[in-house]
């Protein structure tokens, strides 16, 4: 059986484009909502529609465990897929076809296309164009060696997990914050197991992100590579992919909007500064680390 769990905050303004979208792949009786005590009518709506909710408080969130909350009140699924309020599934196939990875055995997870959202800025629709191509692909422990940490490369924006291999690393892990996906993808891979990447499985899915946004976003990541070093000696470090990554949006800028070229470098120098913050966080105050964050109630627990 295949259960479709979201977590949500205040989703009532994208419901009308997420729900239905959602509910022309799969039966409301598939789905589980996970609502942070939304101050707007996301569990109203959702139940509209025959969702069942469960709703926590807000200090309760957690990347990966509000996650594997969802998993434990789904005992009888044998596929569990993620997704967040703001992807947008763009056609009614996109769950049956990532789903579809799941006939061989020995994928235990995967994760489908995203696609930059109507109106999307060149740079906001490179990110997406760069790192969901349109060939699909499965990786094993020995894609390491061609892909480095890119192997691991993995996104709950929409995903599927077979419950029986993610309970088997542990779940999701609830002491990060964020990233539980990469960390599983690790774990899954480390452990024997094959990742799909499923291109025929797209949801419209993007965001423009201020430079301060950028900045907050790549402390984060800074972060969890900091306190989870061993995804970087098992996998290598992206600074291969991050160098390929800005060669490539700066090509697209050049062919795309090459007034946006100016913004990006000065976008790639504030996400260095603020991976190497986050590299260094176990200097930093609390205080200080709540300010940098774009994850800032981690830092109050």
């Amino acid at each position: 059986m295949v259960y479709v769990v979201v977590p949500t905050l205040n989703a009532a303004a994208e419901w009308p484009r997420f729900g239905p979208a959602l509910l022309a792949c799969v039966r409301p009786e598939q789905v589980l909502i996970i609502d942070s005590a939304s101050e707007d009518d996301t569990v109203s709506l959702a139940k509209a529609d025959g969702i069942r909710v469960c709703s926590i408080q807000r200090a309760e969130f957690n990347h990966g465990g509000t996650r594997m909350m969802g998993a434990a009140m789904l005992p009888d699924a044998e596929i569990l897929v993620y997704m967040t309020q703001d992807a947008i599934l763009a056609d009614s196939n996109a769950i049956a076809n990532l789903v579809s990875a799941f006939h061989d055995p020995g994928v235990a997870a995967a994760y489908g296309r995203q696609l930059p959202r109507p109106g999307a800025g060149a740079i906001e629709a490179h990110a997406r164009t760069f790192n969901y191509p349109s060939t699909s692909d499965v990786r094993d422990l020995a894609s390491r060696d061609r892909l480095g940490f890119k192997a691991i490369f993995l996104s709950n924006s929409l995903s599927a997990y077979r419950r029986s291999a993610l309970l088997e690393v542990g779940g999701f892990p609830s002491n990060l914050i964020f990233g539980e996906d990469t960390v599983t993808a690790a774990r899954l891979l480390l452990a024997g197991h094959k990742i799909a990447y499923v291109s025929e499985a797209a949801a419209y899915h993007s965001h423009a992100y201020t430079c301060l946004q950028e900045f907050k976003r790549y402390f984060d990541i800074g972060v969890l590579h900091s306190r989870e070093k061993w995804l970087l000696e098992a996998f290598g470090r992206a600074n291969k992919e991050g160098r390929k990554f800005i060669v490539s949006e700066l090509t697209y800028l050049f062919h795309h909007d090459i007034w946006q070229i100016p913004t990006a470098l000065t976008r790639t120098g504030l996400k260095l500064v603020g991976y190497r913050l986050g590299r260094m966080e176990s200097r930093l105050s609390p205080g200080v680390k709540r300010r940098l964050s774009m994850h800032s109630s981690f830092w109050v627990r």
